[in-house]
């Protein structure tokens, strides 16, 4: 039997909560949102309108995923971070609020060292690229690198919110997206392409080492969201993270900061002179985060920022200026 859009999200919030989900009204509305394709004034426009049989069964096959327990991201596929949104997938970890303050402040950064801002634009109306053009100017290298331009990296992109929103913002900055999972590059070169960020590079590698020693010196940002929960506390987390998002983008090793150690470390080689490192870090890893960074001898500061949720959240280590 045929229902309008209204019957089909209460239909769905059912379903989702006897299936003992904690938040089934707003799930639904996520649902019944990202299917109809409207939103705010646009769904009470269509909110009585019949669901055709193709929409039902694209909710059908979200709900029964959501249902499974497969986080409710992976299964629309896609997710918001500021003001675009990405393809999601187990490939790459799921767009988080706390790491949309990480880019926050590294503007703030960018900005003390005089890298000029764009204007925000909405990413969701920018020109769109087509991918094969995106494929076509991805490098798998850096050689051919014009160190006159401005550089900003983006280490461990995952689904490349951070270097997308970074380039959308910094027009005279190459950013440069890395990642040692060849699968999460594929999903950051698609997200690039999608959201006509052109100035977003793509490179395979381990921290530091996908960049040529050309490079050296020639950063003027570097931002990085690294795994840093510990081996200990991966059972700990919820189920839908723990059995579902990439385990290589979440655990560092037995005490979580060994990604954040092997940042602090080998940024300043990296590093212009002032330009500062800014990683995410686990609120209970400021004391710990800062010693490190403090005992490496090569940052005229190391402070921690808190969220917006007053939590200690991203680390700032600054260079010694010139």
């Amino acid at each position: 039997m045929a229902m309008n859009w209204h019957a089909q999200r209460n239909a769905i919030a059912h379903v989702l909560r006897v299936a003992g989900n904690v938040a089934p009204e707003i799930e639904a509305r996520w649902v019944t949102e990202f299917v109809s394709g409207a939103k705010g004034g646009e769904w009470i426009a269509i909110s009585t309108t019949l669901v055709s049989d193709e929409q039902r069964q694209r909710c059908d096959a979200i709900v029964a995923r959501r249902v499974l327990g497969e986080p409710l991201q992976y299964a629309l596929g896609e997710w918001s971070f500021r003001d675009f949104d990405v393809a999601v997938d187990a490939r790459v970890l799921i767009p988080r609020p706390e790491t949309e303050w990480v880019v926050e402040v590294g503007l703030r950064e960018a900005q003390r060292v005089d890298l000029r801002e764009a204007q925000r634009v909405d990413l969701r109306e920018a020109q769109r690229v087509d991918l094969r053009e995106a494929q076509r100017v991805d490098l798998r290298g850096a050689q051919r690198v014009d160190l006159r331009e401005a550089h900003v990296a983006d280490l461990g992109t995952g689904s490349g919110v951070i270097a997308i929103a970074l380039a959308a913002a910094l027009p005279d900055a190459t950013v440069w997206a890395v990642d040692r999972s060849a699968d999460a590059l594929v999903v950051a070169r698609a997200n690039a392409a999608t959201n006509g960020a052109t100035r977003v590079r793509t490179l395979l590698g381990d921290w530091f080492d996908a960049f040529p020693s050309t490079m050296h010196n020639s950063f003027s940002l570097i931002v990085s969201n690294p795994p840093y929960i510990s081996e200990g506390e991966f059972s700990l987390l919820e189920s839908e993270v723990r059995d579902h998002e990439p385990i290589g983008a979440l655990v560092s090793g037995p005490s979580g900061l060994e990604a954040i150690e092997a940042l602090l470390r080998g940024a300043p080689r990296w590093l212009l002179p002032s330009a500062a490192l800014v990683c995410e870090i686990a609120p209970h890893q400021d004391g710990a985060a800062i010693e490190i960074g403090l005992a490496t001898g090569a940052y005229e500061s190391v402070v921690v920022y808190n969220d917006l949720a007053g939590r200690p959240r991203v680390l700032v280590a600054r260079g010694v200026a010139a």
